[in-house]
């Protein structure tokens, strides 16, 4: 087997990251110790629930949410206060970028869609100062698990059949 990139484990982060790879016309095989029925790790049992900041779901649903008050939820919920959260701390603001601005406009262009509500996944004091949310953000992907990782197992074929080679395990173990 040749490749560019060989990615252990086909959970979620695993495929998209083989997704992201072969779209950038790298050769990726995807390798993992289980057989094909638990492709997707615990992401196939999942609710398929995914945090966005002022989507058209929320917008549609009347919430009032922004960059700035998730920044603010996700910190005061993280309470990051040590020198050794530096980077825990970068990640947060990375991640929150990313679920303000082209993670859905990403996901849908997967085919991912949503149902046309929004809920609660950790509902804070309705203010923004503690732990949890103090607005709505929680998105539940049609097809929950499966459906979220539908278009990444789609990029997938056995023997380079599609855009990454997928190797498991016969026996799952």
């Amino acid at each position: 087997m040749d490749c560019d990139v060989l990615v252990i484990g086909a959970g979620l982060a695993g495929l998209v990251t083989a997704v992201e790879a072969a779209d950038r016309g790298l050769r990726v095989i995807v390798l993992d110790q289980e057989g094909e029925q638990n492709l997707g790790g615990q992401a196939f049992w999942s609710l398929g629930g995914l945090l966005f900041v002022d989507s058209p779901e929320q917008r549609r649903m009347r919430i009032r949410d922004n960059l700035d008050l998730a920044r603010q939820d996700w910190m005061g919920s993280a309470q990051f206060d040590r020198p050794e959260d530096f980077w825990p701390r970068r990640w947060a603001e990375a991640y929150l970028d990313f679920a303000a601005g082209e993670k859905r406009a990403w996901l849908h262009s997967q085919g991912m869609r949503w149902f046309p509500v929004v809920g609660w996944a950790e509902r804070g004091g309705g203010l923004a100062d503690g732990h949890g949310n103090s607005v709505p953000r929680f998105h539940v992907t049609w097809g929950t698990g499966p459906g979220v990782l539908a278009p990444f197992i789609a990029g997938a074929g056995a023997g380079g059949e599609g855009a990454y080679s997928l190797s498991l395990s016969p026996s799952g173990g």
